[in-house]
């Protein structure tokens, strides 16, 4: 039975990496810690273990300090580089206390001398181990704050989406009316949501409404509330939206689909910062932020005579377009780990990646259902796979390839590539690479399966 300390209390087990020239006494350490749950890789040469962390993300790092080739300290200084937030136990045979002041200087996490003793390598790992899952939690608390309550919640790294974060920061402290244009799947209440929760107001209610498919009675009765007899049906008083959101925020969804009676109504309440219930005469202060969104083109609404110019004035003080997802593809991936990280926690599934296959098909996608149609997508996908790799066959009927295999135009193409340097083709096909993922670094390491500090220097290496 392992001991009290189990190293995977929370999350994925803690990855160690363990370098050391000598292959037995490395064995012993990787046996020893994989009993209590880590999982271990072993490396028997510096150069070798220098490689893998380039390679893949390690929590622990144990090595020898005198290698042949890439000696301990060398080791520390490259996870200084590429992995700053591992933990680094050096190992060694000569130990001197100078050697031991200059492995702590430079961030070792301990120090330990050999012979071994498994039990105290046991204590010293489990102490980095709580480290880390302490900065795994905090990690997640952070992200899970930000997807909440922050703007991170709005994934995009493209120049729309930071030309949409920056305005929403200027936005969101002040108490203006904000008209939210965009297409439908585009991400309207979301956005209202993130400056509602950036605002002062954030502590009070967030109230929504969608104006489409509503009546013009029972409309008004959502927005300004009713007393009891105001019509059929109507037995008892009842507040609305603006008296619920009061000290907060209201949505309108859909403005553009209100009825000409019912803005008039709403436009009243902006000038005057009152309402009156359906049914009665009594005036009832509010304090309410309005943000609106719509999939209409307004300006056209108003020439047909269907909105009202001043409403449209009065709700638009600042406006913020989204882009369509087509406009914004590098956001794809993005929003594809995004989706699977979510939808795999809301659905109880382990999912471990996706393949390049489905990825290109997705990113190739026009998603005429912008971000929407994306998320759902991937909600099907991770709900129908059954061995933790999403793959094309894994994809909805209309997102399927009728043939996925290489077509004659591109298997000339490959044919073309035959007699051309090996350094050439890397170089092409990395270029490509980033292309296809529109200069997302981190995605074509991904697709590339190598290190993204491997992938910088080839970027500086072939001038790309």
């Amino acid at each position: 039975m392992p001991p009290a300390t189990t190293t995977a209390s929370t999350g994925p087990p803690i990855r160690a990496l363990i370098i050391d020239n000598d292959a037995a006494h490395a064995e012993t350490m990787a046996d020893s810690l994989s009993r209590v749950g880590y999982h271990c890789t072993v490396a028997t040469t510096g150069g070798e273990g220098s490689e893998l962390l380039e390679k893949d993300a390690y929590e622990i790092v144990i090595t020898d300090l005198k290698m042949p080739d890439v000696g301990g300290l060398e080791i520390l200084a490259k996870c200084n580089e590429v992995l700053p937030d591992a933990e680094v136990i050096l190992v060694t045979g000569h130990g001197t206390i100078q050697s031991a002041v200059e492995a702590m200087q430079q961030g070792a996490f301990n120090y330990l001398l050999k012979p071994l003793d498994l039990k105290q390598l046991r204590a010293v790992v489990d102490t980095a181990s709580r480290n880390q899952h302490l900065r795994r939690a905090n990690a997640e608390l952070s992200r899970r704050l930000d997807e909440k309550f922050g703007f991170e919640g709005v994934i995009g790294n493209s120049p729309q989406m930071h030309e949409v974060l920056d305005r929403l920061r200027r936005i969101a402290p002040t108490d203006a009316t904000v008209l939210i244009q965009g297409d439908t799947g585009t991400g309207k209440e979301l956005i209202a949501q993130a400056i509602h929760q950036n605002s002062p107001r954030k502590k009070r209610p967030f109230v929504g409404l969608n104006c489409a498919a509503l009546s013009e009675n029972i409309l008004e009765s959502e927005l300004f509330g009713h007393i009891r007899g105001a019509f059929t049906d109507a037995s008892v008083d009842r507040i609305g939206k603006f008296e619920y959101a009061h000290g907060g925020t209201l949505f309108l969804d859909e403005v553009g689909d209100m009825p000409l009676p019912t803005q008039i109504k709403l436009l009243r309440v902006l000038e005057s910062g009152e309402i009156t219930r359906v049914g009665s005469n009594e005036l009832i202060k509010v304090n309410v932020r309005i943000l609106s969104a719509t999939n209409r083109e307004l300006e056209e609404a108003i020439r047909a005579g269907v909105f009202r110019e001043d409403l449209y004035h009065r709700l638009k003080v600042v406006t913020i377009t989204l882009p369509r997802l087509s406009e914004r593809s590098q956001d794809i991936p993005l929003l594809i780990d995004h989706f699977i990280k979510q939808h795999s926690q809301r659905h109880h599934k382990e999912i471990r990646s996706m393949t390049t296959a489905a990825r290109r098909r997705l990113m190739s996608f026009d998603w005429p259902g912008n971000v929407r149609q994306i998320k759902n997508t991937i909600e099907s996908m991770v709900v129908v796979d059954y061995d933790g790799v999403l793959d094309l066959d894994d994809l909805p009927t209309d997102l399927s390839p009728g043939d996925p295999t290489i077509s004659d135009s591109q298997d000339k193409g490959l044919a073309g590539l035959v007699g051309k340097p090996l350094s050439e083709l890397e170089g092409l096909f990395i270029g490509v690479t980033l292309q296809f993922t529109a200069g997302n670094r981190e995605e074509a390491a991904k697709l590339l399966g190598i290190g993204e500090r491997t992938l910088y220097r080839k970027i500086k290496e072939y001038n790309l």
